[in-house]
């Protein structure tokens, strides 16, 4: 008992670098502006349009390849790399803005948050699988999505005042400094592999390297070869693709209810509570069994298309509830994921996850787009998340 307990406080420099690293990875004071600072330097609205594409089309093609690679070489290297990237792009962007500038920018940050996803959560749990505490995952992942919140909360507090003092290099060496800060913490990540040729040298000296096309090759195989596998990792789109889109729609619909513009941001900090509420109440979740996820995912739908359907300020008293419901049950997703994976090749299948996320949440923008200007926002909202209750009835039906 002495031991099991020495091994279980050893989570806690885990868990700290873990959220530090997820705080200072969203704390990017160009969150809030950067639309502003391309528009200020002339580009139209196709031109913003078409960096968002380069952005989403650079994430989707390097998830998978990112994640063999850190299954391959070491997911803290890729950890540390990760902000780093970004913080080049920030930099080109309030040096020489102008469109390829811009563009560039969104490569490199794209490519960032490709060697991220994957490597992060194949780390975390590899390690407290190490500590014999995996049970634990889900209260350290659920608690850093609310670390990263907290990031983008500060970082739209701080823009403002930082804009004011200095301009837009301003805000960009303060967005950089938070990426370089986030890259040195990443160097405090523990990594430890095994030791029987399914990894890296790591922190103890094992060598063993398998090769990226061989990680690849592995993670693909174990996606494609075990069905318990395939069938959560193709849930984590299917949680988190919609709502993930929604959330960039919040403002319009906001708008809708007819609230005076200045107050558009306080019905948003509703869903942020909600947002954050619902990574806190991982542990709880956990408790769910199969059907009581489904019905959480019905709960949730429903409110949310409620909330929008009621086009009222108070409609987002629920649109906040419902969003901390989708983060929970996107958690949980990854959380059943992650105990399913059991090859070497954890970051790759993770990151195929990542992937399918991506590519649905771009046909979530799509047919948005369509019913929004056919039928409007809250309509659009209400539409979107009939795909919810589908999933439900195929979790219920098939129990596991």
């Amino acid at each position: 008992m002495l031991i099991v307990s020495a091994r279980r406080s050893d989570v806690r420099p885990l868990a700290a670098t873990l959220y530090a690293y997820a705080f200072l990875t969203d704390l990017v004071l160009l969150y809030p502006l950067y639309a502003l600072l391309f528009a200020d330097t002339g580009l139209s609205v196709g031109q913003i349009s078409s960096l968002f594409v380069i952005w989403s089309a650079t994430g989707i093609l390097l998830e998978v390849p990112s994640g063999a690679w850190a299954d391959a070489v070491s997911r803290r290297l890729l950890l540390c790399l990760a902000p780093l990237l970004p913080a080049a792009g920030f930099a080109l962007w309030v040096l020489v803005p102008s469109y390829p500038a811009f563009a560039v920018g969104f490569l490199l940050w794209g490519a960032g948050g490709a060697l991220r996803s994957g490597a992060l959560e194949a780390l975390v749990f590899t390690e407290l699988d190490r500590l014999d505490a995996t049970g634990r995952y889900a209260r350290l992942m659920g608690r850093a999505k609310t670390a990263e919140i907290l990031g983008v909360l500060a970082a739209m507090g701080l823009a403002g005042p930082v804009l004011a003092l200095g301009g837009y290099r301003a805000v960009g060496a303060a967005s950089v400094a938070a990426c370089l800060l986030a890259a040195a913490v990443a160097t405090r990540f523990p990594e430890h592999r095994p030791a029987d040729g399914t990894g890296p040298a790591d922190d103890d000296g094992s060598d063993a390297d398998p090769g990226w096309l061989a990680s690849l090759r592995g993670g693909l195989a174990e996606a494609r070869a075990d069905r318990s596998v395939r069938a959560a990792l193709l849930l984590v789109p299917a949680v988190a693709a919609i709502w993930g889109a929604l959330e960039e729609y919040t403002p319009l619909l906001a708008r809708d209810t007819g609230v005076a513009l200045d107050r558009v941001p306080l019905l948003l900090v509703l869903v942020w509570a909600g947002t954050t509420l619902g990574g806190l109440l991982t542990p709880v979740g956990e408790r769910l069994a199969t059907r009581g996820y489904a019905a959480l995912l019905v709960v949730a739908a429903v409110a949310l298309a409620a909330g929008a359907l009621v086009r009222h300020p108070a409609g987002f008293v629920l649109i906040g509830a419902a969003f901390g419901a989708f983060q929970l049950a996107t958690v949980l997703a990854d959380v059943r994921l992650q105990s399913r994976i059991t090859g070497p090749s954890r970051a790759t299948v993770t990151s195929a996850a990542g992937m399918a996320t991506d590519l649905s949440i771009i046909a979530v923008y799509a047919g948005y787009g369509a019913v929004a200007t056919a039928a409007g926002n809250a309509v659009a909202f209400a539409v979107a998340l009939v795909p919810y209750l589908v999933v439900a009835v195929w979790l219920a039906a098939r129990r596991t």
